[in-house]
């Protein structure tokens, strides 16, 4: 999607924007690619007018290759296909983030299975890992069904598939309410080897309650996410890997942070940050959940992946738009325990 940014303002009464890409998906490929230094590649469809190339050219500046978006023709009005656009506030101290998404009838809501060719992707070019997740699965059924095939395919390869629940209620609203939105989301983890998720992901999307959680307390409470992990984890025998941030909000601008990772049936915490100063909240959980995948692939370690993931989606809500604009080394650094002091 296009990000339509109104920078310290609000959407309702902006004279400008500035432009960012974003997407659920996205973000995590675009971070392991310019943080970490990974090859990645997105699977999308855009129409094809000036608009589908401006985002064209920010994925390209984003180092993700686009070999695999697929060109829908442009009728001239956008009534068969168009290109989504999603005006994001930052928020500020008691004003909270604000996402008006603008998203009917998107080229990539109208993929379906059959759309790409997996043996291709998985087989003869070898990709490790494979992420998605409740966003692209609520767009319609058709990206729900072809989400389930793409995993399957995956998984048949070798790849390793995460799967991120971004429960977002406006995409459920006209399309099952959030009866269908767990329907999907349950069928699909199921077939997954890591999940992703906040507390209300997990509540929303798979039913699994948070006991006692305090979204207002700065030391993080951690023993009813392993409950509720716990929990998750003995109803998806496949399930390898169970990841939740763990976010705080004091206010728009200072956030609690931290999270938490379940692997082998052991439990391992990041370092938790009280009271982190916040600029751009959006797209802290995508961030993390780069910085998670990173961790796994170069260390199989998953202490050090969720303290890359934590480390990771803290630095990138110090800046503005989606994506991160944080360095591997800035991210070891933070890992390592290094303070803001000012690097010359």
């Amino acid at each position: 999607m296009l990000r339509l940014d109104p920078g310290e303002g609000r959407v309702r009464s902006a004279r400008r924007f500035g432009v960012w890409e974003g997407g659920g998906e996205y973000n995590v490929a675009r971070g392991l690619r310019r943080c970490f230094g990974l090859k990645t590649t997105l699977c999308t469809a855009l129409a094809d007018n000036d608009v589908g190339r401006l985002i064209e050219d920010l994925i390209l500046q984003g180092g993700v290759d686009p070999d695999f978006i697929k060109w829908r023709p442009y009728d001239g009005v956008g009534r068969s296909v168009r290109n989504g656009l999603n005006f994001t506030e930052r928020g500020f101290g008691i004003r909270g983030a604000l996402g008006v998404a603008d998203r009917g009838h998107t080229a990539a809501s109208q993929l379906q299975p059959g759309d790409f060719d997996w043996d291709l992707i998985f087989g003869r070019l070898g990709a490790r890992w494979f992420h998605t997740g409740g966003i692209f699965a609520a767009l319609s059924d058709t990206t729900a069904a072809l989400a389930l095939e793409a995993i399957r395919a995956a998984k048949q390869h070798g790849a390793v598939v995460s799967y991120d629940l971004n429960y977002r209620p406006s995409l459920w609203r006209s399309n099952g309410g959030l009866q269908r939105a767990q329907q999907v989301n349950r069928q699909l983890v199921q077939q997954v080897d890591v999940v992703l998720g906040n507390e209300e992901d997990f509540t929303a999307c798979l039913g699994l309650e948070v006991r006692g959680f305090d979204p207002t307390a700065a030391n993080l409470e951690v023993g009813s996410f392993q409950t509720m992990i716990t929990e998750l984890v003995g109803s998806c025998p496949n399930l390898k890997v169970a990841a939740t941030t763990l976010r705080a909000v004091k206010s728009a601008s200072h956030n609690h942070w931290g999270a938490l990772c379940w692997a082998a049936g052991q439990f391992y915490h990041a370092t938790q940050r009280p009271d982190l100063e916040i600029l751009d909240r959006v797209g802290g959980g995508d961030s993390f959940a780069s910085g998670l995948i990173y961790g796994f692939l170069a260390f199989n370690d998953p202490q050090k992946a969720v303290e890359y993931g934590a480390a990771h989606g803290a630095l990138a809500m110090t800046t503005p738009g989606d994506t991160s604009m944080a360095s591997l080394p800035e991210v070891e650094a933070l890992v390592r325990g290094a303070s803001a002091r000012i690097q010359r």
